[in-house]
């Protein structure tokens, strides 16, 4: 275990926004993808056009991985800019209306509208999801268990979706509260191990629910391409340092969590039903949250919380060369999360649920997104 590189991957979904309304664009973006898809290989489509994704390679080092995530940011800014369109990372779109998107052409997702119906329309949203390798694969079910106590945290510091259809949610993190509409989302169940996973997906399969294990949306899943074991519970990050930082945080978390096979063993019900109180905290109020401890059976600062989480994994993040930036996890309790500098931004501008105060939001998240604004 000690020798295994926790190689790790990065994907990272952004909006689209008209460069002069701010709204989702009325017009074909075929152009966009068109150019986006040649400037870079790993781009992919969303389930709306609005939407484009970004995957960094396996990787062993966050200077590369950030290097990288900077890279797709300003080539996708520059392509936009020749198309009139704003590219932004953020939980969910402040301005634009679910009615007006236009979905993606493509049999996957076709058919998952066929599946869910307006709730796929309405799902403007966009996460950030981190791929860890598991040096045994069979081990990814208990780790599922196991690490779903520290979600929580993960979302709070990546907290970037306070706004919806145009106005301010009062939430953090809005965007889990969209994505419940949909099917098999939200915290994965307990299983007893992984023969016990493996028989929910044959009946979920042989029974027409899903097509394979890949449209199990969950918060954290094992993957089906890939060795590892999938965090998607977090809000797209606006600055590239926070979507560093929670990646950081998590492959931590997943070597912690194989060196150490007692943390968490044994979660019953009561310990999923805290967790979900938690995830519903850091929704509402982010990294401002309190949060339940079981052991003390008290709710705590987030702060603490957070130095909890640092000293667990200090041994980790020494062994994987990152001790500096999951330390920087303070500075976005300091310096506070995207929604802290959307709400910022909002009400600098009037703080009106009218045009020009989102308008100014989304301003703000496409020049943090490529690097040119300081947080809130």
């Amino acid at each position: 275990m000690s020798q295994h590189s926790y190689q790790f991957g990065i994907e990272e979904e952004y909006f689209l926004a008209d460069a002069e309304t701010r709204g989702t664009p009325d017009r074909s973006l075929a152009a966009f993808h068109e150019a986006a898809g040649a400037a870079l290989p790993e781009i992919g489509r969303e389930l709306l056009e609005s939407q484009v994704e970004a995957c960094t390679p396996p990787s062993e080092g966050f200077a590369e991985a950030r290097d990288i995530l900077v890279h797709h940011r300003a080539t996708l800014a520059r392509i936009g800019a020749k198309h009139g369109v704003l590219v932004f990372a953020a939980g969910t779109h402040p301005v634009a209306a679910w009615s007006r998107q236009a979905v993606t052409q493509g049999e996957r997702y076709t058919g998952i509208l066929a599946d869910v119906g307006l709730a796929g329309r309405r799902s403007l949203i966009c996460g950030m999801h981190v791929h860890v390798e598991v040096p045994d694969p069979d081990s990814r079910v208990d780790l599922m268990n196991r690490l779903l106590p520290f979600q929580p945290i993960l979302l709070a510091l990546s907290a970037s979706s306070p706004f919806w259809q145009g106005k301010p949610t009062g939430l953090a993190a809005y965007r889990l509260s969209a994505f419940g509409e949909l099917p098999r989302t939200g915290l994965p169940n307990l299983f007893a191990d992984r023969a016990a996973y493996e028989r929910y997906v044959r009946i979920m399969t042989r029974a027409g629910s899903i097509a394979d294990a890949s449209f199990l949306w969950w918060s954290l899943r094992p993957s089906i391409k890939f060795p590892t074991l999938e965090l998607r519970i977090a809000d797209s990050c606006t600055r590239v340092d926070d979507a560093v930082t929670i990646a950081a945080l998590y492959r931590c978390l997943v070597r912690c969590a194989v060196r150490r096979p007692e943390l968490n063993a044994g979660l019953d019900g009561v310990s999923r039903a805290l967790a979900q109180e938690n995830l519903w905290r850091a929704q509402h109020g982010g990294t401002k949250a309190e949060l339940i401890d079981e052991a003390s059976e008290t709710a705590i600062p987030f702060a603490e919380a957070l130095d909890g989480l640092l000293t667990l994994i200090r041994e980790d993040a020494e062994a994987l060369d990152c001790l500096s930036d999951v330390e920087a996890a303070r500075y976005i309790v300091r310096d506070g999360t995207s929604a802290d500098g959307q709400i910022a931004a909002f009400e600098a501008a009037g703080g009106e649920a009218g045009a020009s105060s989102v308008a100014a939001v989304v301003d703000w998240l496409a020049r943090t997104t490529r690097g040119e604004a300081v947080s809130g």
